[in-house]
Order: C-alpha cells, then sequence, then structure tokens
C-alpha cells in the first residue's frame, strides 16, 4: 500500500509545497484539483478502468519531462537534448520488456486506443478487413466502431458473444472467421469478465491468414503478474493500457516480435502521433518499475480475490451476472432481471453515485438497448484494491449496491448506504 494511504506520508515528496504553490498562483486550478482529490478519497471507484497511481507515479508524471520534445526513438531523434529522455524510455522498454517477457515494446502511444491504431497501421491497408466484437458484445471502439478512425479507414466485421451465457464461443468465431475471411482479428474486450484462450484464437487467425491483434487494456496488470494468461509471444501483436490493472503512467504500449518491430515503431512516429508524452513516459517506467516487484503479484492475486467477492455478494443477494461470475478484476451485471425493471444502465449509474458509488453503465451480451442508455453496469476493483479492501469488504460494498438497486427511491435506504460508503472510505484511505 505505500504510497497511497495512511502508511505514506506526502511530507517526504513535497507535494504540499507543490500544492501550496499552485493555490498562489492558480487557486481556482487547486480548488478543482483538490475537489477531485477529495472525490476519489470519500466515493468507491468502481470504474473497471480506473485505478490509483502512486505518489511515485503521480510526480513522475508531473516531471520536468513535461517540457521535452522527443520525435523518433532512442538514439535517433530529431530534436537535441534528448539524453536524458532516451534513458528514461530506455529504462521504460527494458522494465516493459521484463514485465511481460517481450522481444520489442513501444512505450509512446498516448493511450490504449493510439496502440491499437498503431497496431493496425503497421500491418493492415487502407480497406482490409477487420474481424473483432462490437461494443454490445464486449468490444471498444477503437476496435473498429464505425465512430472511430479504424472504423472509418478499414471494412470491419464483427463477431459476438453468446447471447444467453455471455461467453465467447471460439467454434463460432472460427466459423465467422472462414465466412469473412479477416486480414486481422481483434481479441481483448473491455467488459469480458473471463479468461481468453489465446493460443486458440492465434491458431483460429493462423488457419485463415489473418494477423492477431490482443488488446489486454482492462487486464494488463493480470496479465503482467501472471494472474492471467498471456498473448504475449503467442498473438501477432500486443495492445494495452498502462494505467489500468498496472497502475503506471497513463497511456499505451504496443508488445511484439523482432519481425514487426519496425513496422511498429513507424507506425508510432509518425504514423499516428508526434513526439512523445516524455512525461507519461516516465510515469510508465515508473509504475512498470513498482510492478516488478514480488508485492505486485500478491495485489494481483487479491484483484482477482476482491472480484470474486463482489461476484458472489452481488449473485448471492439476487444479481444476474454475465458469465456467472468473473476470472478478471471486473463483473458485468444484466439489470433485465432486478426488481425494479425501469433501473437501467445509466439511472442504476446514477442512483449508485448519489452515494458515492462509482460505477458505469454498461451494454450486456445481445443487449437490446442503446449503448448510450444499456441494460447493464460494469464495476471493476482494481482501485479499491489498491486502497486495501479484502474481501469482506466487497460483500459490504456488494450489499450498498444492491441495497441501492432494490429501493433506489428509498430516502432511508440512501442515508444507510451513503453512511456505509463513508466508513468503509475511512477505513481504507487514500493519499493521506
Amino acid at each position: 500500500m505505500d504510497g497511497y494511504g495512511d502508511d505514506a506520508t506526502d511530507a517526504h515528496d513535497g507535494t504540499h509545497a507543490h500544492d501550496a504553490a499552485l493555490a498562489d498562483a492558480d487557486p481556482r486550478t487547486a480548488a478543482i484539483l483538490e475537489a477531485e482529490r477529495e472525490r476519489q478519497r470519500s466515493s468507491l471507484q468502481l470504474i473497471a478502468s480506473e485505478n490509483h497511481a502512486s505518489r511515485s507515479v503521480l510526480r513522475a508524471q508531473g516531471s520536468v519531462f513535461t517540457n521535452k520534445y522527443a520525435e523518433g526513438v532512442p538514439g535517433d531523434r530529431y530534436y537535441g537534448g534528448c539524453e536524458h529522455a532516451d534513458e528514461i524510455e530506455r529504462l521504460a522498454i527494458d522494465r516493459a520488456r521484463k514485465l511481460f517477457d517481450a522481444e520489442h515494446v513501444n512505450v509512446q502511444p498516448h493511450s490504449g486506443s493510439q496502440a491499437n491504431a498503431a497496431a493496425m497501421l503497421a500491418v493492415l491497408e487502407p480497406g482490409d478487413t477487420i474481424l473483432s466484437a462490437d461494443l454490445r458484445n464486449a468490444g471498444h471502439l477503437s476496435h473498429g466502431h464505425q465512430a472511430n478512425l479504424a472504423g472509418q479507414v478499414y471494412d470491419v466485421e464483427r463477431y459476438g458473444l453468446d447471447p444467453e451465457t455471455g461467453l465467447l464461443e471460439y467454434d463460432t468465431l472460427r466459423e465467422r472467421a472462414e465466412d469473412v475471411d479477416p486480414d486481422l482479428i481483434v481479441s481483448g474486450f473491455s467488459a469480458y469478465p473471463r479468461t481468453v484462450d489465446w493460443e486458440r484464437i492465434q491458431a483460429i487467425a493462423e488457419d485463415v491468414g489473418a494477423f492477431h491483434l490482443a488488446d489486454i487494456a482492462h487486464i494488463t496488470g493480470l496479465v503482467a503478474a501472471g494472474v492471467h494468461p498471456s498473448p504475449v509471444g503467442v498473438a501477432d501483436l500486443v495492445t494495452a493500457s498502462t494505467h489500468k490493472t498496472v497502475r503506471a503512467g497513463r497511456g499505451g504500449i504496443v508488445v511484439c516480435g523482432e519481425d514487426l518491430a519496425d513496422a511498429v515503431d513507424r507506425a508510432v512516429m509518425p504514423g499516428i502521433q508526434g513526439g512523445p508524452a516524455m512525461h507519461n513516459v516516465t510515469g510508465k517506467a515508473v509504475g512498470f518499475g513498482e510492478a516488478l516487484e514480488p508485492a505486485f503479484e500478491a495485489y494481483a492475486e487479491r484483484v482477482i480475490a476482491n472480484a470474486r467477492a463482489l461476484a458472489g455478494g452481488l449473485a448471492d443477494r439476487g444479481c444476474r451476472l454475465s458469465t456467472g461470475g468473473t476470472d478478471t478484476h471486473l463483473v458485468l451485471v444484466d439489470l433485465r432481471e432486478t426488481h425494479d425493471r425501469d433501473l437501467l444502465g445509466k439511472a442504476a449509474e446514477r442512483a449508485l453515485e448519489d452515494c458515492g458509488i462509482v460505477l458505469n453503465a454498461n451494454a450486456v451480451p445481445g443487449d437490446p438497448r442503446p449503448p448510450k442508455d444499456p441494460s447493464g453496469i460494469r464495476a471493476g476493483v482494481p482501485a479499491l484494491t489498491t486502497r486495501g479492501f479484502d474481501e469482506g469488504a466487497m460483500d459490504a460494498v456488494a450489499e450498498c449496491i444492491v441495497r441501492m438497486l432494490e429501493d433506489p427511491e428509498d430516502e432511508a435506504v440512501r442515508r444507510e448506504v451513503t453512511e456505509c460508503v463513508d466508513e468503509l472510505c475511512a477505513a481504507h484511505p487514500l493519499y493521506e
């Protein structure tokens, strides 16, 4: 828990001094920052794609590397004065390669979506065919949604999850791939709570002559810690977000073999972006270093245990879970069978947030409702696990969620749930 709660103070790292200086220079911005810090401290962050970075990562991302342009790659930059930028980027690369047992890692993408765009650009031509899951089937915008660049540049075909079980049916995926004959198959999901068989998908891709891109944005930290199977060395390309379950600097990475290294590097720059955000690369280096420590594996194991505790607590209290449970950091709840059939995705999200429980509305497999107001909610436990929540605390969170879903208009229930949230936050302090 070092760097997050009571057992680490701000005094040694100058945070108070920085806050005071900002308050003098720009009191309005300082007030907004303090309000956001208090929001995170005083509510339960269950957004599955969020986490709490350590003070060290926060400091790295607010460092003097904010000032430096470093277009190119270490040792081959467009600008001068990059000797220290080279050093920190090489450190981030070396740590990422060790963390994922990878041949090549590009640490420059500004986000997971940028990483996906670069991976696609590295192996595809405009008009090539992508086979991927859509938003109603746990996919992501950057996997080929029509509003995203990928959906406008490439021909996108879709595969889905079983609408009854919520599970990925590999035989159905194979049939779809044989029918579509794609140039790229995208695996990896934003709301799929089960283990993915990367080898099986890679075999399908090879059989139809396609590249395989595994997007592990959500489970980056679980893969790094070895608590979820890794697609590195299996899939042709792997993309990851670095600020979710791995708790590093905000951004993305692309992982590949040496055979695709040059293509990936050119796709990142100049293909999709210019100079890397060196302060974020620095935050990645720090976070990767933290993830290489033995304590991180224990953290990842607690994430899985806590997610299963949350899933069990919700199911025991009558919630219907997509796939029936979880193997990862998140649970997906289908609200169409709740006590109040009008309390679906967005309404449930708002009711819970009013009591300090922050999660998001999410589509469920076979969802007939629009993505902006879907039938389910998605809850993830990485941030609460960072705060020190255990399985007992997660059961208390499940109790709070279900009580609100059952009686969203009952003021007494709202008060009781809010008090429970306050007690849980006080027992697990953040950035104190």
